[in-house]
């Protein structure tokens, strides 16, 4: 009877240690979204330098430094954020939180501006060469998701402003983190493949 007891706690304590079906079904998603994101950029790395036509990368890319910055601070503000809800401090979560769609924003209005230029001042299309099409389908792969991103941070910071953001919800946050983590650790690849390795 006894070693019932203890292989009942054992497997109790086993299924309070497992992560989460939420944290598992993200790492399944971002291992899914790494593989494409592998393929951009595997092709993109075969392609530069290919283009018979001009523009080349050299000709009209500049390295986006600034809004860069933006994106990579919003994953500090974003673990404040995470800090801020665990000590029950709601206020600071929700400046902290705010503060991460501000950086995120700002990173998306870059590249807004940088394709604005390259398409109404260079002439530079996803159908001038090679070069364009898998330029702007890399860097348009990033940016719908740092939209999907931004959607689902607002998402919550409607719902904490509402008050309706509880202790419960923080597996529930945490999981959304890491997406947003995820979106920042592939424009390093993205950056250093399109701004440092093509050019």
């Amino acid at each position: 009877m006894t070693g019932a007891i203890a292989m009942t706690e054992a497997r109790q304590d086993m299924n309070n240690q497992s992560p989460s079906r939420g944290r598992v079904g993200m790492f399944a998603l971002i291992g899914a979204e790494s593989t494409i994101f592998t393929i951009f950029v595997v092709a993109y790395l075969f392609y530069v330098g290919k283009s018979v036509s001009g523009p080349q990368p050299k000709d009209v890319l500049t390295p986006p430094i600034l809004y860069t910055t933006c994106l990579l601070s919003s994953s500090i503000t974003l673990e404040l954020a995470l800090r801020r809800f665990r000590q029950g401090r709601t206020t600071s979560f929700g400046l902290a939180w705010l503060a991460t769609i501000a950086l995120g924003s700002a990173f998306l209005y870059g590249t807004a501006t940088e394709w604005r230029r390259l398409i109404y001042v260079d002439g530079f299309t996803i159908s001038t060469n090679l070069f364009g099409t898998t330029y702007y389908s890399l860097v348009g792969l990033h940016a719908s998701h740092v939209i999907i991103g931004l959607i689902l941070l607002s998402s919550v910071m409607i719902f904490t402003l509402f008050g309706a953001v509880k202790p419960s919800h923080g597996d529930r946050i945490g999981v959304m983190s890491l997406y947003w983590h995820f979106v920042d650790a592939v424009w390093i690849v993205v950056f250093t493949v399109v701004y440092v390795i093509g050019r």
